[in-house]
């Protein structure tokens, strides 16, 4: 069991019987009240976020969740097909709203961890940081540059992000897939 003051960010627990990730949390104490925890959950199961204060008597069950590794094989008019690790011939559907923002700048046959709730997979579980390389860069424009020079860049995978001038085509690049920033050159 989770104190009030511990439901933090990234920490999954179990809100009204169904699986939570805390997206933000602010302990914070109002004039001569009690200590209380704002904090804003996101339903793994449904997408749906809310806000909730935890007091000081209150706790929160973590939730059990496991990992399980599948192969991401390809995405076709909207739908995107994985497979179990081992077994191609296992193949399933994930909708678009379990899998998020982060699939974007996953490369086809890698292998991604599956959030499983109730032996249910309910969302995907991305590494923070990847390797991409460059498929298409224009090419860097002197000019105005005092604003920060960033172009439009086009990667492997088919993701548009914005990136520094320097960056040509066929260059590795390091990206954030939470943000979808770019980080950082790479040398393969």
């Amino acid at each position: 069991m989770l104190e009030y003051n511990e439901i933090k960010e990234r920490k999954y627990i179990n809100f009204e019987g169904e699986p939570y990730e805390v997206l933000s949390s602010h302990v914070f104490r109002k004039q001569q009240r009690k200590p209380v925890n704002a904090t804003k959950l996101k339903n793994l199961i449904t997408g749906r976020v809310v806000e909730y204060s935890f007091h000081q008597s209150e706790k929160a069950e973590e939730a059990d969740l496991s990992t399980k590794k599948i192969k991401y094989l390809y995405m076709n008019k909207g739908e995107y097909w994985f497979c179990e690790e081992n077994d191609p011939s296992q193949r399933f559907i994930l909708s678009s709203n379990m899998i998020g923002d982060g699939i974007k700048f996953v490369k086809a046959n890698s292998l991604v961890d599956a959030l499983m709730f109730n032996d249910k997979i309910i969302g995907l579980k991305f590494p923070i940081k990847a390797t991409l390389k460059v498929k298409e860069a224009a090419p860097a424009v002197r000019g105005n540059t005092a604003q920060g020079a960033t172009k439009l860049i086009v990667l492997e995978t088919g993701a548009t992000i914005t990136a520094p001038l320097f960056v040509n085509e066929g260059d590795n690049i390091e990206i954030n897939t939470e943000s979808g920033d770019y980080v950082r050159r790479v040398e393969l």
